[in-house]
């Protein structure tokens, strides 16, 4: 793995390997972007070639640094993430802990970090921190977290990964140089679930539109939820102007979690989008088995209403994904929206 290898990414990449060329890497990266688009590769990529002997500052990805970075065990670059993740990963057991692992990353955990990257590099000049959740650190760790970045040790470099970034203070923002990270190209993702989970290319490409672009979430889509689109689909298009009751039942019903309010947003983000194919006759529809309903809908539903629908959908998934919004609520407004505009 180095920087050369990570797909998808080109303006991220090539905005970092300028930096490295140039010598003008700074000391502070803020990684933005949804999950599973490719950060944390970019991360280890970066880290590869900041400490690499083999191949300063481009990683040759096989020397024993680079084989330490990417297994996490490398001892100038240190991993930071909350306890939860770190469970999730395999890198720690539940019994590890007095009480339940903690979502969030703790003010004692930030200084352990700082007390780390404060120590001479064992192998490397220069140190690296790749911290994973950034925007989960609750505000006391924000703070500490702050002094660092107003008085950087020498000769490192700090890595945050956030897929929420507007939940870091705006003084951390502005500390760092943002790198913007994009969905990854469909085809992409589509390809990838084909090869390594031996999906037909009509599944793949329907599991990559789902997720949104991000290769994490489409390797972790349960294919249960393809077969279970229909039911939100059809209930959603059930949906009448006035029957208040029925959009808070909707809403209740796939708003019980943000897993479950994202899955259900990107469902009808492809299925707005198979209603606008159908309106001037396009025939590659995602979801083929609706084709009927698809030009139903076409039929009695205007381009102006369909745009506006796209717009309330993606708003809705913004503010649950980037901005922590209630899932259930943020459904039940953009239905109201919505209808009322019908």
């Amino acid at each position: 793995m180095t920087l050369a290898s990570v797909v998808g990414q080109p303006r991220a990449i090539d905005a970092l390997q300028s930096a490295l060329r140039s010598g003008s890497v700074h000391h502070a990266y803020l990684f933005a972007g949804p999950e599973g688009v490719g950060k944390e590769l970019t991360a280890v990529g970066l880290a590869q070639a900041l400490t690499c002997p083999e191949q300063p500052d481009v990683g040759c990805g096989t020397c024993s640094s680079c084989t330490r970075i990417s297994k996490g065990a490398h001892p100038d670059v240190s991993w930071l993430m909350p306890d939860a993740e770190r469970v999730d990963r395999g890198l720690a057991g539940r019994s590890d802990f007095a009480t339940t692992p903690s979502r969030d990353i703790r003010v004692d955990q930030i200084r352990a970090l700082l007390e780390r990257i404060c120590l001479r590099g064992l192998e490397s000049k220069r140190k690296v921190a790749i911290v994973v959740d950034a925007h989960q650190m609750n505000t006391q760790a924000q703070n500490a977290f702050l002094k660092t970045l107003e008085e950087p040790p020498a000769d490192t470099t700090l890595i945050l990964l956030a897929s929420a970034p507007d939940k870091l203070l705006p003084t951390i923002r502005s500390r760092c140089s943002k790198v913007s990270f994009g969905p990854l190209p469909v085809e992409l993702v589509a390809e990838r679930l084909q090869k390594e989970r031996e999906l037909d290319a009509p599944t793949a490409m329907l599991a990559a539109v789902m997720a949104g672009g991000s290769l994490g979430r489409a390797m972790a889509l349960d294919l249960k939820a393809l077969a279970a689109r229909q039911d939100v689909i059809r209930s959603f298009e059930a949906l009448k102007p006035g029957d208040v009751s029925a959009m808070l039942r909707w809403a209740a019903t796939f708003g019980e979690s943000r897993e479950d309010a994202e899955q259900a947003l990107s469902i009808l983000s492809l299925w707005t989008r198979d209603v606008a194919m159908a309106k001037v006759g396009g025939e590659r529809l995602a979801n083929r088995d609706l084709d009927a309903l698809a030009h139903e809908v076409a039929a009695r539903t205007h381009e102006s209403m369909l745009h506006r629908r796209h717009a309330l959908l993606d708003k809705a998934r913004a503010t649950i994904v980037e901005r922590n919004g209630s899932p259930r609520l943020q459904l039940e407004r953009m239905l109201i929206e919505l209808l009322e505009g019908r």
